[in-house]
């Protein structure tokens, strides 16, 4: 770009103003798949009783850019994946289940606001806890704070 202003200018003529404009959309398009290969999406998988519920706020969270997933049973593993859990789910888990999901830093979400139900987030290892219903863009928030 630099040399077609510079020639344009050394000419007396005007510079090809549409196909620098191209260039600079064509350049910004480059830059922008560039930074979202930098910045891979967070894979998360909602683990709620309510089936509905889960998929509805998996749903939500792609929106929000991140690779999101639900089910209704403790998987054997997280692969990398940041678990959102209902609290309700904690309580049929196995020793095993329960020290897997510790391992995953899990973030809880709860109908609950007692000090027992934050003890047994604590207890699971939660980084988060939020209180039901749980607005998007806060667990969002969360989230991010968690890949960072």
């Amino acid at each position: 770009m630099k040399a077609e202003l510079e020639l344009a200018e050394a000419d007396g003529t005007a510079p090809p103003v549409e196909r620098l404009l191209r260039d600079v959309d064509e350049a910004f398009s480059h830059l922008s798949v560039a930074e979202e290969a930098e910045r891979p999406a967070v894979r998360v998988l909602v683990i709620d009783d309510d089936e509905r519920l889960g998929e509805i706020t998996a749903r939500g969270l792609r929106r929000h850019g991140f690779e999101a997933d639900s089910t209704t049973e403790f998987p054997e593993s997280f692969s990398g994946a940041v678990p959102v859990i209902d609290l309700g789910m904690l309580e049929s888990a196995n020793a095993e289940a329960l020290e897997r999901l510790r391992d995953a830093r899990p973030i809880v979400v709860t109908g609950a606001t007692d000090r027992a139900s934050r003890a047994l987030a604590a207890g699971a290892g939660a980084t988060d806890y939020l209180v039901k219903p749980v607005d998007l863009s806060e667990l969002a928030a969360a989230l991010r704070r968690r890949s960072e």
